[in-house]
């Protein structure tokens, strides 16, 4: 993994939304699949020492992506995506949030957050810039609480790790 990959995390109380800037060094193709693809989300999405595990993802606009964050003592966190736009290896958008088992949205203190991610191709890399908007400052203030950015950047950074597996694995081929 490169140390000097671009990364920036910014809150902007006013409008309610993160916003996170991250560098890959990896091609967009691989970058892209990473984010979209269950095995390989499952690796990386929870941060340590939780796990995740996709119950379905179904990537496609009004498809959602249903899946659980497991806590060492096995507890099931439910999540829900609902992808809204796809635009192929460019970006995607949607509502994230808690849910039961089954797939129903649970009213919590900051309900959904729409997540907007674009994908941009380098020539030695990818940029993944992710726009977060939650639906009040006292959502945006309580998600920053909970640990989301330390919880986001050890999930980013076993991504990291992740993609630097597989093009070693592909290189051995």
């Amino acid at each position: 993994m490169k140390s000097n990959l671009l990364f920036d995390f910014t809150v902007n109380k006013e409008n309610n939304t993160i916003h996170i800037k991250r560098e890959f060094d990896a091609n967009l193709p691989l970058v892209w699949k990473a984010w979209t693809t269950p095995e390989i989300l499952d690796q990386w999405w929870a941060p340590k020492p939780y796990r995740n595990q996709t119950k379905t993802l179904d990537f496609k606009e009004g498809g959602i992506w249903h899946y659980a964050m497991i806590s060492p003592e096995n507890k099931m966190h439910w999540n829900r995506f609902d992808y809204e736009n796809i635009e192929v290896q460019k970006m995607y958008t949607g509502w994230d949030g808690f849910c039961d088992e089954q797939g129903n949205f649970i009213e919590t203190e900051f309900s959904k957050i729409h997540w907007e991610n674009s994908f941009k191709d380098s020539p030695k890399s990818t940029i993944v810039h992710i726009t977060l908007t939650l639906v009040s400052l006292t959502a945006l203030e309580k998600i920053i609480e909970m640990g989301f950015k330390d919880g986001f950047i050890l999930g980013l950074n076993q991504l990291d790790n992740l993609l630097v597996t597989i093009k070693n694995k592909k290189n051995e081929k």
